[in-house]
């Protein structure tokens, strides 16, 4: 990573000066080359976390030794404290144990030499850093390791989902193409236009199967939830309207001709309001009004909703915001959520009307 790169080119001038200013270093030279030439065990601190630990505790302890001196360290060697971090953080359990033993053998003999020089004060105040360093590097790891089992729930129900929208979609166009195609041989020698017929309703049905199955691998394809719900058209946004008696009014508004929109567009765009919706009687502070529009023309269905809450409060991009900018991704479209210039927050999505691109 670039920072890492970064945080080497500034390290090592940093070593370089210590060297130069500092006059209580017995072996100086030796000194800076000792912390200069560790400083690259960070590059590779995430994917070899014990290794760069052996080698960045254990040639310090081997260079005091043929010295014969205790002093070789310098105070920019507190980088080291990253490394012992990536140990807890990215190393597996048996490397942490490994090598938090390493550091902490290395950690003992020099804070023995510490307090015997300096006292007790010193003494604590190093296990206390390195110990803070080994707690953040665990705290890290433990909400790493929580977000990635709430991901992984949170894609669990993601396919539940896509196994009923499979039976109550897909399922549905293989079956009138098989009703269709036994009806066609069963008349096609006494009535050839009926055969016609079902092959041309067949041949309808068999687009919408292909671009049904298409929107749901696209779906399976990725590593976050985007669900894309059918049985649901752009006319049952319209029972998101209400009076506003318990929370904002909603005030719905439907322009153009929206009968004929693919289902899984209808579907996307109600399932995009109704999280909208959601959103801003959970988050918008004070609203007391929420506009939803939507707008069908012959290339695109345009969806908007907007409330007039206060936008000092930050909403955090949750699940919902992600599910609905993937959502509308999976069709080919956009989907943007912020807030407004003066005040309340507005969700605007667009999608094409013929559904994905094949």
């Amino acid at each position: 990573m670039w920072r890492d790169w970064a945080l080497v080119g500034v390290l090592v001038p940093i070593a370089v000066l210590e060297g130069v200013l500092r006059k209580d270093l017995p072996w100086p030279v030796i000194s800076v080359i000792l912390t200069a030439g560790l400083v690259p065990t960070l590059l590779w601190r995430r994917t070899r976390p014990l290794l760069m630990v052996v080698i960045a505790f254990g040639v310090p302890s081997v260079a005091q030794l043929l010295a014969g001196s205790d002093s070789l360290e310098t105070n920019t060697m507190v980088y080291l404290l990253l490394l012992v971090y990536a140990l807890v953080r990215w190393g597996s359990g048996r490397e942490a144990v490994i090598g938090l033993t390493v550091v902490l053998a290395k950690a003992s003999f020099s804070l023995a030499s510490t307090y015997t020089a300096t006292g007790i004060a010193d003494v604590i105040g190093g296990s206390t850093v390195l110990l803070l360093g080994i707690a953040l590097g665990a705290a890290f790891r433990y909400r790493a390791g929580a977000r990635m089992r709430e991901l992984d729930q949170v894609k669990l129900l993601e396919r539940e989902q896509l196994a009923r929208e499979l039976h109550d979609t897909v399922a549905h166009h293989v079956s009138a193409m098989a009703i269709r195609a036994q009806a066609g041989l069963a008349t096609a020698a006494a009535q050839p236009n009926a055969a016609t017929e079902a092959l041309q309703v067949i041949e309808a049905e068999a687009s919408r199967a292909l671009a049904e199955m298409r929107s749901m691998v696209r779906v399976l394809r990725r590593d976050q939830p985007a669900d894309l719900t059918p049985g649901r058209r752009i006319a049952d946004v319209e029972q998101f309207a209400s009076r506003g008696r318990a929370g904002p009014s909603v005030e719905v508004e439907i322009l153009g001709d929206v009968d004929d929109v693919p289902p899984s567009v209808g579907a996307a765009i109600y399932r995009l309001a109704q999280e909208s919706i959601t959103n801003a009687r959970r988050h918008a502070r004070h609203a007391t009004r929420v506009e939803v529009r939507v707008a069908a023309d012959e290339t695109s269905v345009r969806l908007r909703v907007s409330d007039d809450g206060e936008t000092s409060q930050i909403r955090q991009q949750g699940y919902g915001i992600i599910g609905m900018v993937e959502r509308a991704d999976l069709l080919g479209g956009t989907c943007v959520a912020g807030p407004n210039p003066d005040r309340g927050w507005t969700v605007t999505a667009v999608l094409p009307r013929a559904g994905a691109a094949t």
